[in-house]
């Protein structure tokens, strides 16, 4: 007689843990960016990085050949700042990303 009332708690506590994590996340998603997110938004017209990206992406995308190349970045930053700029020279719009 002990155990299903063991196990009926046990129930609750997992249902009460349950949606208090899917609230915890949909809570998370509805928040809007931080300001430092919302910085990556940038002009990249001065971004040394994002430059060269678009450089070697437009070249890349002339001669027809693939992102193969490994980079060593010492920022992730720069690592993604360069990426955004290949992505955008190789599809052909090389905007500042503003």
């Amino acid at each position: 007689m002990r155990m299903p009332m063991n196990l009926k708690q046990c129930v609750w506590i997992l249902a009460v843990v349950l949606s208090m994590g899917i609230a915890g996340g949909s809570l998370r998603a509805a928040v809007p960016p931080s300001p430092q997110e919302q910085g990556r938004e940038q002009d990249y017209s001065k971004n040394k990085k994002y430059q060269q990206g678009v450089r070697e992406g437009q070249n890349d995308s002339k001669r027809n050949l693939d992102h193969s190349k490994k980079r060593n970045f010492k920022k992730d930053g720069d690592k993604n700042d360069y990426e955004t700029g290949y992505q955008a020279g190789h599809q052909g719009n090389p905007s500042d990303h503003r």
